[in-house]
């Protein structure tokens, strides 16, 4: 019986150097999201919950990320973010509310779910603008820019997704600060599921904001709508 045949040492050092070359490669990503937003971000819980939005700096609009629905309803970590973005207007933070979300088939509203969720908790309608285009991050954030006119916003998110999301809007040419929900108090499961899959989900946005520079699935229109509310007076970060 013929011996198994092992692997010189030339093939296994060559093997290990390409293994440690792409995890380098698969940490760059990451590390591009994590220094590029640190000191941009802030969690909305912590030892003293209801003293965050006292750290976050007033700019034109909460931007919303859709999050997915249940049932034609906001699913847990959304409406955990429409709560978040409430509170900022409330607390006189932000004059509107972008809410950015899928609306590529007529039977999934992402962006009219969350506009009903924040009337129905007293935000008022003349504050609220609906972006149906925003399919990922990055055409969120290109379309709060380019589309929307916006210029200095708060992004809204969970904790695990704000890195990436306050890194893609600066790169989109938005000022940029992010409030994340702790959602692994609440949610640890799906949580730690999303919080792995930033892994890939990050190297797709360095890709796209970094390498291809892709435009929006739908990059205009230009709407004014955001512009009409930030022309009133008083409007924080205006």
């Amino acid at each position: 019986m013929l011996g198994k045949v092992r692997p010189s040492r030339k093939v296994l050092r060559r093997t290990y150097q390409g293994l440690v070359a792409l995890s380098v490669l698969a940490l760059v990503p990451m590390t591009w999201a994590w220094l590029s937003s640190s000191g941009h971000r802030v969690a909305a819980e912590g030892r003293a919950p209801a003293a965050w939005p006292a750290r976050v700096p007033e700019t034109q609009a909460a931007l919303v990320l859709g999050a997915g629905l249940y049932a034609d309803q906001p699913t847990l970590m959304l409406a955990r973010r429409l709560d978040i973005a409430a509170e900022l207007y409330r607390a006189g933070k932000v004059r509107a509310l972008l809410l950015s979300g899928d609306n590529s088939r007529k039977d999934y509203d992402e962006p009219t779910a969350m506009r009903d969720y924040l009337r129905a908790r007293g935000v008022p309608d003349a504050v609220m603008v609906l972006d149906y285009a925003g399919f990922d991050t990055w055409d969120s954030c290109v379309r709060a820019r380019k589309v929307f006119g916006a210029e200095r916003v708060t992004v809204v998110t969970q904790e695990f997704h704000l890195p990436r999301a306050v890194t893609l809007c600066r790169t989109a040419g938005l000022e940029t600060f992010g409030v994340g929900d702790d959602s692994a108090r609440r949610l640890p499961g799906p949580t730690y599921v999303y919080a792995a899959r930033e892994l890939f989900a990050t190297a797709k946005a360095f890709a796209d904001a970094k390498i291809l520079h892709s435009d929006p699935v739908f990059p205009g229109p230009r709407e004014v709508s955001l512009t009409r509310i930030l022309s009133q007076p008083g409007a924080p970060g205006a």
